[in-house]
């Protein structure tokens, strides 16, 4: 499933089918966005996925 078909869910869907509250995935994502940019800071392949959607198969 990706996020945009989950982020427009309620609060309680949203933590039903991922098993965190919305606020506390943007700040997961904040955290782990700076980190990818920081990675690949130096160059490489992008990845195909977003940062949410990456997230999203983590949990």
């Amino acid at each position: 499933m990706r996020y945009a078909t989950l982020k427009d869910l309620s609060s309680e869907e949203f933590r039903r089918l991922t098993g965190v509250k919305p606020s506390t995935f943007k700040r997961m994502v904040e955290i782990l966005d700076a980190t990818y940019k920081a990675k690949r800071w130096h160059g490489g392949r992008s990845s195909k996925l977003c940062v949410e959607d990456q997230l999203l198969m983590a949990l």
